[in-house]
């Protein structure tokens, strides 16, 4: 059995489609409505649909609340972050934290996000 898909109410899914499309590797597949639910797919065959909050205001994530992606090597952590930050998504530089190569940043929606290498 594997994991199938994941979906994540936030509060713009334009931004955040847009945030997984340009920084995370996500294919677009389909928005339905005006832009009520996005639905995207990772290389691996994840897909991840991105869906309007029902209520007003901002989605709260419970803490620690994230979405983890891994990387290859450090090299590709430090590319990422570094065309991440010069595309002016404020993002710390890599570190070294818990055996891993490391940094977080926030996606639209308010998302939690890791990128990291192990090994």
């Amino acid at each position: 059995m594997r994991l199938n898909h994941i979906d994540l109410p936030v509060p713009d899914v334009a931004a955040t489609r847009d945030f997984f499309q340009t920084w995370l590797g996500f294919t677009h597949e389909r928005t339905l409505g005006q832009d009520g639910l996005s639905i995207l797919r990772d290389p691996a065959g994840l897909v991840l649909v991105l869906s309007r909050l029902r209520r007003d205001g901002a989605q709260t994530w419970p803490i620690p609340f994230h979405i983890g992606f891994h990387l290859d090597s450090r090299a590709a952590v430090s590319d990422l972050q570094a065309r991440m930050a010069a595309g002016g998504l404020a993002v710390e530089p890599p570190t070294m934290q818990h055996g891993a190569f490391v940094f977080y940043l926030t996606a639209p929606g308010d998302i939690l996000v890791e990128v990291a290498h192990r090994g």
